[in-house]
């Protein structure tokens, strides 16, 4: 399974091994044409998909609306789970940096707190925009840009730990923002029925009170509370991404530990799907970007704010989560510049499924990948300092 992530790998534009790297003191390299060249070239494939989808909706007309949502939909339940299992199967479960792990806990743990609290004190407060600002603060494109910029700043020692990072984003966070999603869902759908019957409810709420029966109400939202989470919990498990993830998890612990390969029936099956999977998502952003009016949909004010929140506040947290478990050398500033990487492609296509606010992760996607490579370099020198 590692070597078909390997052939993923290079066909992104990535080479084995770096013989072009110029020592100019301890732990600061210079990166050369050629890695420039790599990174660019993992880049402009998936605008040229992007770009052939957008061209397929505006101008030659070949998709409707639900034929979009159907491509959506494959990519969010067939393309992306299978991708999943393959990034996990490929990563040794034994072999993990602890403190690096750590890291990106108490970073997505921060982040969380932040937006909770802003979301408690906003006129938007709302668990939809506490998913947002997850999505863009937490969650890079490590996988297609990542790789190859660090390997060129760090050498091979980041690919390792940025494998860690990517197999948790799949394994633990993208499972994470599935569950808040279906949350914000069946939240959303219990409200919306009871919203003409706000009359009805100020009475029975004054008469409880009159009558002091205030424990009673509290039973009532808790059950409520128990009814909410235990279907959210049956639709998160009866999702193929929750699926493709616990089974590729127990598949690289016997994997790693007695050396046992998946049959070439079933990794060939697998791969077909998959190897596609990064490609499909940005044609669903390309078509969903077609049926917008502006490519900046979400406007100029809150693309600012997604790309402060993608390139400043995610390093920053990483940052102090990365102190706070004393990470230094290599793994320190790995952590630091992958967090400043673009917006990942994968957090868009859950946002579409569920429409909450595609808009700005498309933004995200699109002009954080444009920016991406004077970013890192800016963090780079900073942390070379």
């Amino acid at each position: 399974m590692g070597e078909h992530i390997k052939r993923e790998i290079c066909y992104k534009g990535f080479s084995p091994r770096r013989k072009d790297i110029t020592i100019l003191e301890p732990l600061v390299v210079m990166i050369s044409t050629t890695d420039v060249y790599h990174v660019v070239a993992a880049t402009v494939p998936l605008y040229f998909v992007m770009i052939l989808a957008y061209i397929s909706v505006k101008w030659w007309k070949l998709f409707t609306p639900d034929q979009c949502a159907g491509i959506n939909k494959f990519v969010a339940k067939f393309s992306i789970p299978l991708l999943s299992f393959q990034v996990i199967c490929s990563i040794n479960p034994y072999k993990m940096n602890l403190r690096l792990i750590f890291a990106d806990f108490l970073q997505k743990l921060l982040a969380l707190l932040v937006l909770t609290a802003l979301a408690k004190i906003s006129s938007r407060g709302r668990l939809n925009w506490i998913i947002t600002g997850l999505s863009l603060s937490t969650l890079p494109n490590t996988l297609i840009l990542g790789l190859p910029l660090l390997r060129a700043m760090y050498g091979a020692e980041a690919e390792p730990l940025l494998s860690q990072i990517v197999g948790l984003q799949s394994l633990i966070w993208y499972n994470l923002l599935l569950f808040l999603f279906e949350l914000n869902a069946t939240k959303e759908a219990t409200v919306a029925p009871s919203s003409g019957t706000t009359g009805d409810r100020e009475d029975l709420q004054e008469s409880q009170y009159k009558e002091g029966e205030e424990v009673q109400s509290r039973t009532t939202r808790k059950v409520k509370a128990r009814l909410i989470l235990l279907t959210v919990g049956k639709k998160l498990m009866s999702n193929p991404n929750f699926y493709a993830t616990m089974v590729a998890l127990v598949w690289a612990s016997i994997h790693f530990r007695w050396g046992v390969k998946l049959p070439d029936i079933v990794d060939k099956s697998i791969t077909i799907l998959s190897t596609g999977g990064l490609g499909m998502a940005m044609f669903s952003l390309g078509l969903f970007m077609a049926l917008r009016p502006s490519i900046i949909s979400c406007g100029i004010r809150m693309a600012v704010v997604a790309m402060a929140m993608k390139f400043v506040a995610g390093p920053a947290l990483m940052a102090v989560a990365s102190f706070a478990v004393r990470l230094e050398g290599t793994v320190l500033r790995v952590a630091i510049v992958q967090a400043a990487l673009p917006q990942g492609i994968v957090p868009f296509v859950f946002a579409k499924e569920y429409n909450v606010h595609p808009d700005t992760l498309s933004t995200g996607v699109i002009f954080g990948m444009l920016i991406a490579m004077p970013i890192a370099l800016a963090y780079y020198s900073l942390l070379a300092l």
